[in-house]
C-alpha cells in the first residue's frame, strides 16, 4: 500500500480509488498562501506532510483559527465549497507541505454515492469546533500573557520543534495585535522562566 493509499485508509477502497484517480497531489513550500479570503473554493484539501495554518481578518487584523495537520482537511473551505460562497478564511503553509486537492464538484457526488467520506468532515468540523470556543474564550477571557503563553505551547506541539524559529511580528500578526505588545508580554513569560529567548528562536519549558 503507498503512502497516499495509507491517509486515504478511513475510506472504502473504491472510493479510495476514486479519489486517487480524480484528485492532485501537489508539493507546496513553507509560507505559501494556498487560498486566498473571497476566493471561491475548487478544490478541497487534505494535508497528507507538513502543517498548514488558517487565518480570519477582521478590520484589518489577523487572527490564527487553528492548524491543519496530516490527514486533516480543511472544513472553512468544505462550507464554503458546498454553498459556492467566496472563503471567508485564508491559508498558508506553515511548513513545507504535500497537500492532495479534490475537486469540489467530484467531492459533491462522493458524498452522495460514499457516506464514509463523511466521516472526514465529520470530524474536522467536531474539532475545528472545539478548537474556535478555545480561541473566542482566549479572545474574550484571558490576558495576553496567557493566550501568548498557550500559543507557544501549541506552536511548539503541532512544529514537534523547540526551540521554535518566530518572530515577535509573526506572533503579533497571528495573534492579532501589536508587536509592542508581544515584545512586552514575552519579556513577562522570560521572567517567570516559562521561555527564553534566543537571538533567532525562542524556547518554550
Amino acid at each position: 500500500m503507498s503512502d497516499l493509499e495509507k491517509s486515504l485508509s478511513f475510506l472504502s477502497p473504491e472510493l479510495r480509488e476514486k479519489v486517487m484517480a480524480s484528485s492532485q497531489v501537489i508539493d507546496i513550500p513553507k509560507d505559501t498562501e494556498i487560498l486566498r479570503e473571497g476566493q471561491y473554493v475548487k478544490v478541497i484539501p487534505i494535508v497528507l506532510e507538513g502543517l498548514v495554518k488558517v487565518f480570519s481578518n477582521f478590520n484589518e487584523k489577523d487572527l490564527l483559527l487553528y492548524y491543519i495537520q496530516p490527514n486533516e482537511s480543511c472544513v472553512m473551505s468544505f462550507a464554503s465549497s458546498l454553498k459556492n460562497d467566496p472563503s471567508k478564511v485564508y491559508a498558508i503553509t506553515e511548513e513545507d507541505s504535500k497537500i492532495l486537492l479534490m475537486p469540489v464538484d467530484k467531492v459533491i457526488k462522493w458524498i452522495d454515492q460514499f457516506p464514509s467520506i463523511n466521516q472526514l468532515f465529520y470530524q474536522q468540523y467536531n474539532l475545528r469546533y472545539s478548537e474556535l470556543l478555545e480561541t473566542i474564550n482566549h479572545v474574550l477571557f484571558n490576558k495576553m500573557d496567557k493566550r501568548l503563553y498557550d500559543f507557544l505551547l501549541e506552536k511548539k506541539k503541532v512544529t514537534q520543534q523547540n526551540p521554535i524559529k518566530i518572530s515577535h511580528r509573526q506572533i503579533a500578526n497571528e495573534l492579532g495585535t501589536a508587536r509592542e505588545v508581544i515584545s512586552r508580554v514575552m519579556k513577562k513569560l522570560e521572567n517567570e522562566g516559562k521561555i527564553k529567548q534566543h537571538s533567532q528562536n525562542i524556547e518554550i519549558y
